[in-house]
């Protein structure tokens, strides 16, 4: 997308599902792409979104709108449609932070970690990626790009390359700092400085999307239903809370910009909201 990486910080994961979400739209069109692109207008636009929102839940639809309004952005900008259509694009309806978030019990993360053979290379890479997923509340993209400098062994912190170019330092703890050693020790690499490399040649570092393949896997091992990689980010939410932290101590853990996303995590806080709960009245109907 047209200067998104620089004007908008947005992350090559970010950019590439933007450019899956707008091929789709753009496979849609019939006849000659050059042509039907310079004549777009609003009813094509509309007719794509209601076909496409018929057939998939509204987080789906929502990414498919993001990406087709910054498609549509990038072809007028560049002089690829006739006409402005960012606003034909229409808006999915849903509640913001509706859901509760899921978190798992903590000895079921615990198995999930431990179903890693240490014995190997590998195991002792996906060890350490687990850790650093479970421990620190990262997101899949973060840990793939954590950079060897962004561990400073003597102060025991790590740097976070967070969402909009944003870094953030994470207080290092101990078992973390063990993880990550044990597999640095045997870590194969060629030149690239990522901490999460392949294991074999040529050694590339991990995606995101490999980051939550491991989880998976991990998953699968210990006997556990699959779960993505911001599960275990959610659990250490939960966790905190259970423990006593407050609202503002989470989002500072999790990086969040606003106290209002760390908000949906009060939704768990099952004694605390009881207070909030007015009796029944007595006499009246169950």
């Amino acid at each position: 997308m047209y200067g998104s990486r620089r004007e908008r910080g947005l992350s090559s994961a970010t950019v590439n599902c933007y450019g899956r979400h707008a091929a789709m739209f753009l496979r849609w069109l019939p006849g000659p792409l050059d042509s039907v692109v310079r004549e777009l207008d609003s009813r094509q636009v509309v007719g794509f979104m209601v076909e496409f929102c018929r057939d998939h839940n509204t987080w789906y639809a929502k990414a498919m709108v993001t990406a087709v309004l910054a498609m549509l952005r990038f072809l007028h900008i560049t002089g690829r449609t006739r006409a402005a259509l960012m606003a034909a694009v229409p808006g999915v309806s849903g509640w913001r932070l509706a859901s509760l978030p899921r978190g798992i019990d903590p000895l079921v993360v615990r198995r999930i970690i431990e179903s890693c053979d240490r014995d190997t290379v590998m195991g002792r890479r996906n060890y350490a990626v687990l850790v650093v997923l479970a421990r620190l509340g990262m997101r899949s993209a973060e840990v793939a790009g954590l950079e060897l400098g962004d561990i400073d062994w003597r102060a025991g912190e790590v740097v976070v390359h967070g969402k909009g170019r944003r870094l953030d330092r994470l207080p290092l703890p101990v078992d973390v700092g063990d993880a990550l050693a044990e597999y640095l020790i045997v870590r194969r690499s060629g030149e690239d400085r990522a901490v999460f490399c392949a294991t074999l040649p040529p050694f590339r570092r991990l995606v995101p999307c490999t980051i939550s393949t491991i989880v998976g896997r991990a998953c699968d091992r210990a006997g556990v239903n699959r779960v993505f990689a911001h599960r275990l980010r959610h659990s250490l939410a939960t966790e905190m809370l259970r423990a006593g932290a407050s609202l503002p101590e989470i989002g500072q853990v999790l990086r969040h910009r606003s106290l209002i996303s760390t908000s949906i995590y009060a939704k768990v806080d099952v004694e605390a909201l009881k207070v909030l709960a007015r009796p029944w009245p007595v006499g009246g109907e169950r």
